[in-house]
């Protein structure tokens, strides 16, 4: 194949991708420009013709002075954009450490949660043995010793120290209405009371802070 056959063929090719006798073809164009006339190798040249006029009637000077401003601003926004990398690297490494500080606050407060709630739990478990000693040794009298008075003693002794930790007791008198938050219904029975109402207290329940901890077991006077 010769030079001529080579170049025809280049020339070919390029008159393809710029579109039929050198239209252009511009895609995403506002659909108000016909695309078909607008001839890119003409716009091209013109451009090439105009800097080419720029370069050869600009003063020398003027021009150098023009690229050295040109190659002031790019080195400019070179700097700036280093910074901003810079800036954005330093930002993430906070962030990083704000995240690891965080995750050991959490940490450090459950583990100080757990550590107020054991305290708290040795210190209830330790009046309650005081408690419990003072029934052994009530429990260590003679037998013809009578005991009701020391055992009354350790009662509202334990008493004291329910009340300590806000407990309160659950115990509805009779005639009162049931609640079925706080009460357990183990049984219907005959009962001057009204139907439905209490009858009686089999349990007294607890509860601490505003929690059950364990519902008052009742009878229910008989429904007529």
């Amino acid at each position: 194949m010769s030079e001529q056959d080579t170049a025809e063929e280049a020339t070919t090719a390029d008159d393809g991708d710029a579109g039929v006798d050198g239209e252009a073809d511009i895609e995403g164009a506002p659909e108000d420009v016909d695309t078909e006339a607008i001839d890119l190798d003409d716009v091209a040249g013109r451009a090439d013709e105009q800097l080419v006029e720029r370069v050869a009637d600009a003063d020398p000077e003027e021009l150098a002075r023009e690229l050295a401003a040109l190659r002031s601003r790019n080195e400019t926004l070179d700097a700036e954009v280093g910074e901003l990398g810079s800036e954005a690297e330093e930002l993430e490494e906070k962030l990083k450490r704000k995240q690891a500080e965080f995750q050991n606050y959490k940490k450090r407060m459950k583990e100080r949660r757990e550590e107020e709630k054991q305290r708290a739990t040795e210190d209830l478990v330790g009046r309650i043995l005081d408690v419990r000693d003072n029934l052994e040794r009530a429990l260590e009298q003679d037998e013809d010793t009578d005991i009701r008075g020391g055992v009354e003693s350790t009662l509202r002794q334990l008493d004291d120290v329910l009340d300590a930790e806000n407990v309160d007791v659950i115990d509805p008198d009779p005639g009162e209405d049931v609640d079925p938050n706080v009460h357990q219904v183990l049984a219907n029975v005959e009962s001057e009371e009204e139907p439905g109402a209490i009858a009686d207290v089999h349990r007294p329940g607890y509860e601490m802070a505003e929690k059950v901890l364990r519902e008052a077991q009742v009878t229910v006077a008989k429904e007529e």
